[in-house]
């Protein structure tokens, strides 16, 4: 089955100028950067490293701006739905575009509730959709049972896995078969996603280091695995990660708002500043 997204993607991170407002100018270039190394796609606003939890839905909207107006249609832009209710997840939806989905994160959903919120989501939606399951960080996992109930739904066109088990790629596909793109969303099960026949590979890593990341997805695709094995981002661990952010915050220029509690804005105290909690 032909999917409409594949290979490598990043989950890019949001620059902030010191009084913590957008720094379009920073944005845009490294937007052009990533693109520029050969990414298939963007990701703005992403529910970890975009900081979507921290953006107003103004700043959502000038984030796009300057997405749309960067990639200069290059590449297909995605953007990404990371609201507390089902309602504020549709009202975002209906304003048109590619959208990578989370589920409501104010109260943890169970399967009905998650169910419904994704189907309203692509009710709203003209577009086509990206499921983000990383039931680590936002306490709901979307199984490969629950995605054969969604399949019946053909917006919804992609997977991004990040539950932290390689197996689950088998289960999907054992589940729905090709019915899904299956991009991988954690950077250190890349090489063994891929391998068990993810389609793609949504990265983090790669805002620091995005040629690197490219090379190692075109590695893997084409089967050069010895390659790929010997390059020391596919080993990298969470750690690695929040340095690849504080690394790329620095080589941009920009400042980090660090909300994902206290240990993304400790990784990153040297480069960015944590948005001011009433003080």
């Amino acid at each position: 089955m032909a999917h409409i997204w594949e290979s490598v993607m990043p989950a890019i991170t949001t620059k902030f100028n010191a009084d913590f407002s957008i720094d379009r100018a920073w944005t845009a270039k490294n937007i052009d950067a990533q693109i520029e190394a050969g990414m298939d796609g963007i990701i703005v606003y992403d529910g970890s490293l975009g900081e979507a939890s921290t953006l107003s839905l103004d700043e959502k909207l000038e984030v796009l701006d300057i997405a749309v107006e960067a990639s200069r249609g290059r590449v297909p832009v995605l953007l990404t739905i990371a609201e507390n209710s089902t309602l504020d997840g549709c009202r975002q939806a209906k304003r048109g575009g590619l959208y990578m989905v989370l589920p409501g994160l104010r109260y943890l959903s169970d399967r009905r509730e998650t169910l419904n919120h994704f189907r309203m989501v692509a009710d709203a939606s003209p577009l086509p959709l990206m499921v983000y399951n990383n039931p680590r960080a936002y306490g709901i996992d979307v199984t490969p049972k629950m995605f054969a109930e969604l399949a019946e739904e053909r917006k919804f066109a992609a997977i991004k896995e990040s539950s932290g088990d390689v197996r689950r790629i088998t289960d999907l596909i054992n589940e729905v078969g090709d019915r899904y793109a299956l991009f991988c969303g954690v950077d250190n099960l890349a090489m063994e996603a891929m391998l068990m026949g993810a389609h793609g590979w949504v990265a983090g890593l790669v805002c620091a280091f995005p040629r690197e990341t490219v090379a190692i997805g075109k590695l893997i695709r084409a089967g050069h695995i010895e390659e790929a094995r010997h390059l020391p981002l596919v080993r990298a661990d969470a750690r690695a990660r929040r340095f690849a952010q504080a690394r790329a915050e620095h080589q941009a220029g920009g400042s980090h708002r660090g909300s994902r509690h206290g240990a993304a804005a400790s990784a990153t105290s040297a480069t960015g500043r944590r948005r001011a909690q009433g003080s």
